[in-house]
């Protein structure tokens, strides 16, 4: 059974989040990526894959869905993650986090800056900010940066963004990765992934400290929509053997 909840930012915004319970000491924060929200099917699927052994909290980040706000497209996402890792500690003694896109980057940059998290798991993210080496992400900088790519963002995706350029650059995800340990960190990518090539997964494993793993995956490509079942239960797996570890830390 999945249970509504509304979350509330330490700058105000209303966080729309589900929770399904699980019957363990594991909870699992899932955060989608930029035009997505935990409502669609892909997330939904993921959510109750995840559930099998554990808790999981699903949520909408500013700006996304039915929260309010407006989306920073991963600077001020922290503090949404943050608020659903808060619900999470209440309710389970361990906690982990799955980051999908840019919800890979706030993950990562949200367990480096904020802590508080046994295991964070980063799938088809970016290393680096301002990436336009492929087609599909000069065509998210054009929905961001431009009027008439606002307007069908909101209209299509129900997605709203703030106008104008990060005062001050957030840290990028390669320089806040090393941040994460004692933390075990995943990286997984696919081979496929036509937003983000496999250089940015090897960037930020090779900044990493340990402990860390990265899985390429053959054939896989970009975030929530190409993740098979499989790939979920694996990395659930994962993150269960790696938060009963001694390596694992809440601090």
């Amino acid at each position: 059974m999945i249970y509504g909840a509304m979350l509330r930012t330490p700058d105000g915004v209303r966080i729309d989040a589900a929770h399904l319970p699980g019957d363990g000491d594991l909870g699992i924060v899932v955060a989608h990526g930029f035009t997505g929200t935990w409502r669609s099917p892909a997330n939904r699927r993921i959510a109750a894959a995840l559930a099998r052994q554990a808790g999981v909290i699903a949520f909408d980040f500013r700006g996304h869905g039915r929260s309010s706000g407006v989306s920073t497209v991963g600077d001020l996402e922290i503090l949404d993650l943050e608020a659903a890792v808060r619900h999470a500690r209440a309710h389970y003694a361990k906690v982990a986090t799955v980051g999908f896109s840019m919800g890979a980057a706030v993950a990562i940059r949200h367990a480096a800056l904020n802590r508080g998290v046994d295991a964070v798991v980063a799938v088809s993210g970016p290393a680096r900010w301002y990436y336009r080496g492929t087609r599909p992400m000069r065509q998210v900088h054009w929905v961001i940066e431009h009027p008439s790519g606002r307007l069908a963002a909101r209209l299509a995706k129900r997605t709203r963004i703030k106008v104008g350029a990060w005062d001050p650059i957030p840290l990028a995800p390669f320089e806040a990765v090393p941040l994460i340990t004692p933390a075990p960190l995943l990286v997984v990518h696919g081979d496929s992934d036509a937003f983000f090539p496999l250089e940015h997964a090897e960037q930020l494993y090779a900044c990493a400290n340990e402990p860390k793993e990265l899985w390429v995956e053959p054939g896989f490509g970009h975030a929530e929509t190409a993740a098979s079942p499989n790939l979920i239960r694996r990395i659930e797996d994962w993150i269960l053997v790696r938060t009963k570890s001694p390596q694992a830390s809440s601090t």
